[in-house]
């Protein structure tokens, strides 16, 4: 059985990489997406793929948000009345969840290839939460689509690539080892737009694209696809290298989204890497 009807595809290829848009799915009641798989699986992983926190967090943080007494699992057991969002972060490491992963992937593969080339590192993420959680206001690196499986939620997304909404420092230190959490500015909110996610919907977050998520009022489980391109990788390679210019004192151009090439700052971070570790 597949995981997304054709129709599904059909829609993600006209709007990928770029537009964000809803698409349906076919995972919901996924035994691996059950919250005791869910509880398990947190007790496989390596502690440093698992983050959790207290359900009420602002929408803007400063750093990692303080971790919980209860432990992940114990949370996923009880997300009900816990208080906490749990993520489960690069679960392809358990052979089930990888398994899964691929199939998914591989039904969007002749949808992605065409626009953005070859499928660079496909990981997912599950994201468990109490109601009401709230998770504060970042970005990520990833072609990405989240997948609804239980509960609901409101993503609000922003403008990717534009510095009102992610000033150019915090992409070029996020590309050099710095976190992927921003400063939040309530004159940001009209710039943004709700996409509510019901179980079996999926929402497509272009890289980079600055957001943050509002749960309903009953627990949630998503599963977040995600995947690498080569033009997301020059993408961050030249962000890091106009780190490395602004610290000589110059004001570098911005990288260019995508089909745009980043080729030439890419080469020369990459360059810089290997002559420091020489």
């Amino acid at each position: 059985m597949r995981h997304l009807p054709p129709h599904a595809v059909e829609t993600f290829a006209g709007h990928y990489p770029e537009v964000p848009h809803i698409i349906d799915h076919h995972l919901c009641g996924h035994p691996l997406m059950e919250l005791e798989a869910l509880a398990q699986l947190a007790e496989r992983l390596p502690a440093k793929n698992i983050e959790h926190a207290y359900a009420a967090q602002p929408i803007g943080v400063t750093g990692k948000p303080p971790v919980p007494d209860i432990s992940a699992a114990d949370a996923i057991r009880q997300i009900d009345t816990a208080g906490c969002w749990v993520a489960l972060t690069f679960i392809e490491q358990d052979p089930t969840y990888k398994a899964l992963l691929l199939e998914v992937v591989e039904e969007l593969r002749a949808a992605i290839e065409p626009r953005t080339g070859a499928i660079h590192t496909p990981q997912a993420f599950v994201f468990v939460s109490s109601p009401n959680a709230v998770t504060p206001y970042h970005f990520d690196p990833e072609h990405n689509i989240l997948m609804q499986i239980r509960g609901s939620k409101v993503m609000t997304q922003f403008p990717a690539g534009d510095p009102f909404y992610a000033a150019a420092e915090i992409h070029e230190a996020y590309h050099t080892g710095g976190g992927r959490e921003l400063s939040w500015r309530d004159e940001m909110l009209a710039g943004g737009k709700d996409f509510a996610l019901v179980p079996g919907q999926g929402l497509m977050v272009p890289v980079m694209a600055p957001h943050f998520v509002r749960n309903g009022p009953v627990p949630s489980v998503s599963l977040s696809i995600t995947w690498r391109s080569e033009w997301s990788y020059e993408e961050g390679a030249a962000r890091a290298f106009n780190g490395v210019l602004r610290g000589w004192g110059l004001s570098p151009a911005l990288p260019g989204r995508w089909p745009a090439q980043n080729r030439t700052k890419a080469y020369a971070w990459r360059a810089l890497k290997k002559l420091k570790l020489k």
